[in-house]
C-alpha cells in the first residue's frame, strides 16, 4: 500500500497553515513586486534564441527563486531541491512541478552572478526599502551574532597570579559575567 505524499492534490484541503505558508503570504504582499520587476528588467535577458539549452525562465520566478534563497540562507543546489519539496515555496515561486520544471541550481547561480555583477542587488535593496517605507516600515542590512557566555572564575588564584587575557568582562542586562564568548 502506498502513501500520498504531501505535494499530492488530496492535502490540498488541509487545515493548518504552516510558519512558511504564512511567511511566504506575508512576503508576498510587502514585496514590491511590480518595481522590482521594472527595475530589472532592462538588465535581465533570458536565453530565448531557441538554441540549445536550458529553457528561458522569466524575470519574476528568478527573482522569486533568488528572495527564497537569501531568505531562507540556501545555496544554489539546496534552493533547487527545497522548491521540489515543499509545495509553499512552489506556490511562491510560481512553479506547478507536475506540469513544469524546476529552474536548476546553474540557472539560479547565473541570475545571481548576473545581479551581482551589474550591482543589480542595491537596487533590489532599495527598491524593497522605498516598498517598506510607503507601509511605515525599515529593512536594514546588518549582522547577527550569536555569542553565549561562557563563564570562569575572575580568580587570579594562579601561577601566574593573573588572568587569562583572552577572557574579558561583560554585562548582559544588569548582571556583570567574566569569561568569553
Amino acid at each position: 500500500m502506498t502513501h500520498p505524499s504531501c505535494a499530492h492534490p488530496d492535502f490540498a484541503g488541509k487545515k493548518k497553515r504552516t510558519r512558511r505558508e504564512r511567511f511566504l503570504a506575508e512576503m508576498e504582499q510587502v514585496v514590491p513586486w511590480a518595481a522590482l520587476l521594472a527595475a530589472l528588467s532592462p538588465h535581465y535577458f533570458p536565453n530565448a534564441s531557441g538554441r540549445r539549452g536550458r529553457p528561458p525562465v522569466g524575470l519574476e520566478r528568478m527573482l522569486r527563486m533568488y528572495f527564497v534563497q537569501q531568505w531562507y540562507g540556501l545555496a544554489d543546489e539546496a534552493t533547487e531541491d527545497a522548491l521540489y519539496d515543499s509545495r509553499a515555496l512552489c506556490d511562491f515561486v510560481g512553479i506547478d512541478p507536475r506540469c513544469e520544471l524546476v529552474p536548476d541550481a546553474t540557472t539560479l547561480l547565473k541570475f545571481r552572478r548576473l545581479l551581482e555583477k551589474q550591482e543589480l542587488t542595491k537596487t533590489i535593496f532599495e527598491t524593497v526599502n522605498a516598498g517598506l517605507r510607503e507601509r511605515g516600515l525599515l529593512l536594514d542590512k546588518g549582522t547577527l551574532v550569536d555569542a553565549t557566555i561562557l563563564a570562569a572564575p575572575s580568580s587570579t588564584k594562579n601561577k601566574d597570579k593573573a588572568r587569562d587575557p583572552e577572557m574579558h568582562q561583560t554585562r548582559k542586562g544588569n548582571q556583570w559575567y567574566f569569561g568569553m564568548k
